[in-house]
């Protein structure tokens, strides 16, 4: 273990060339596109992750996503404000809205939007449907039963012993 939290430039280099590997291996062994991600606390490697979408069939198997669940999983909770995140390309919407609920102290990447764009990963798309009000987007929304809905939030509010995250 490395002591202290600072990783120095080599190590961090260590753990983006991890990443990097994850992503080329688990593609070449058909698990989905070329997506690697490591979670680092205090120096170490606690988890790693892979795009497993195709093997999976889970649109969600990004591999910042499994490298989270992983990393909560090992530590017993869902806030990973001590550990940072090395994915091998710049994350998605759906991974940078995971990466921001898991509060990580850090985020490195290796390849750009631009670069994951080129090759046919493209999630320009995500960014403009959500500035789009609801009635314009691509997928239709529409709110159904909200008086129903809101008893669930209204017990929620009333609930004592909840664990506010």
């Amino acid at each position: 273990m490395i002591s202290g939290t600072i990783e120095t430039t080599e190590q961090r280099k260590v753990f983006m060339q991890e990443a990097i590997r994850l992503s080329v291996e688990k593609m070449e062994e058909g698990y989905g596109g070329p997506f690697g991600a490591v979670v680092v606390r205090h120096g170490e490697i606690i988890a790693r992750g892979f795009n497993n979408v195709l093997r999976s069939n889970d649109p969600t198997a990004h591999a910042e996503v499994d490298a989270i669940r992983k990393a909560s999983h090992f530590l017993g909770t869902h806030e990973l404000t001590d550990c940072d995140l090395y994915t091998s390309c710049e994350p998605c919407p759906m991974c940078l809205g995971a990466i921001y609920w898991a509060r990580f102290r850090k985020v490195y990447y290796g390849n750009t939007k631009q670069d994951a764009a080129a090759i046919g990963f493209d999630d320009a798309f995500i960014y403009q449907e959500l500035e789009k009000d609801l009635p314009y987007r691509a997928i239709p929304m529409e709110q159904l039963l909200p008086e129903e809905a809101q008893q669930a939030f209204k017990t929620w509010e009333r609930k004592e012993d909840k664990r506010k995250y």
